[in-house]
């Protein structure tokens, strides 16, 4: 069901992508949901594309919260009375998630049922309505893509390894192989995560994405600046970037960074909405 990426994508010419410096970046604040799980939805999109795409938040049930995390101390039960719930909130009839490695494997998904879950994967994409893909998050950046022409959504996980490795280049390759998506169709939003001010990095960090810096450091290094430079350079059509950050916003979600590796996580979900449901705007 899960193949590598595809090599023959070309990234475009600058003189294709000149033009596209002038590109903006839409600010976007997700929005609550009301129900017993705490999450945020990207405005607009479950209307404007049929997509269900949002992230899961802390909620205010105290203790851990609402903790996705499959990999901590957690109680083994609590964790996956959390996971039932999540999944029941919609009604896909697969949910897919990766042990993430903070590398760039984007999977591609035709179909499936139940819970999948896959080793070594930090993206998945699909052109399967009612599969409803899923990554871990407590400060690394949920990359949304959705291509409403080609009818195909992914969802990519990108810490900085990630984005020095270009995770988001192999998931624009898999909608071009895959979908026969044009990049100028391709919407994309740079969702929950840590922000440039909260984010302090090395020099280690900044050389591996790409971003010049100078003095004695430590140097403060924002992601979703990176990737929205990385697609505008891919020809992206529309970006957008949420105006959370999941450290100084630690009252709606959860930060490995601001607290000290003992926080939960969030989940970002991602699915294509089935016609027949009637849930397509």
């Amino acid at each position: 069901m899960a193949e590598q990426s595809h090599p023959e994508f070309r990234v475009p010419t600058p003189a294709s992508t000149a033009a596209l410096g002038a590109l903006s970046t839409e600010p976007v604040r997700e929005v609550p949901i009301a129900g017993e799980v705490p999450r945020f939805e990207i405005p607009g999109w479950r209307t404007r594309y049929g997509v269900v795409a949002g992230i899961t938040g802390r909620g205010d049930g105290g203790g851990r919260g609402f903790d996705l995390g499959l990999w901590t101390d957690a109680p083994v039960g609590e964790v996956m009375t959390r996971w039932r719930a999540f999944r029941h909130a919609e009604h896909f009839r697969a949910t897919i998630l990766g042990n993430q490695v903070h590398q760039t494997v984007v999977a591609w998904h035709d179909d499936g049922a139940g819970w999948i879950q896959i080793e070594g994967v930090d993206g998945h994409a699909t052109r399967t309505a009612g599969l409803l893909l899923t990554v871990t998050v407590a400060d690394c950046i949920p990359v949304y893509l959705i291509d409403p022409v080609a009818r195909a959504g992914a969802l990519l996980h990108s810490g900085w390894k990630g984005t020095a490795g270009r995770i988001l280049e192999r998931g624009v390759e898999r909608f071009v192989a895959r979908a026969g998506s044009e990049p100028a169709n391709i919407v994309m939003h740079c969702g929950v995560g840590i922000c440039g001010g909260c984010y302090e990095v090395g020099s280690e960090v900044m050389d591996g994405c790409g971003v010049k810096w100078a003095g004695p450091g430590p140097w403060h290094l924002d992601l979703r600046a990176v990737l929205g430079e990385q697609a505008r350079g891919l020809g992206i059509g529309q970006i957008s970037t949420s105006q959370f950050c999941s450290a100084h916003d630690r009252s709606l979600f959860f930060s490995h960074r601001a607290s000290g590796g003992r926080d939960g996580r969030m989940v970002a979900y991602l699915g294509l909405l089935e016609a027949a449901s009637g849930q397509v705007g």
